[in-house]
């Protein structure tokens, strides 16, 4: 059986049936990761704007026909 780590403290991680906390160690470490994600300190990637400027809607690429999805 694989032991989990607390991804905050990096301390083993009981079960979710013996952990309210699960997937972190404690209640503490799980308001320490809320507070990062409420504090901006986790950002989940976005394409670059000169990305989403180059696309065409996909019913208007060239390459595509009709039929194709």
């Amino acid at each position: 059986m694989t032991v989990r780590e607390c991804s905050i403290c990096r301390k083993p991680v009981a079960s979710r049936a013996e952990n309210p906390a699960f997937p972190f160690c404690s209640k503490r470490c799980r308001m320490v990761d809320l507070g990062r994600w409420l504090g901006e300190e986790y950002r989940v990637p976005d394409r670059q704007a000169d990305e989403q400027e180059d696309e065409l809607p996909p019913d208007q690429h060239p390459e595509r026909t009709g039929g194709d999805a």
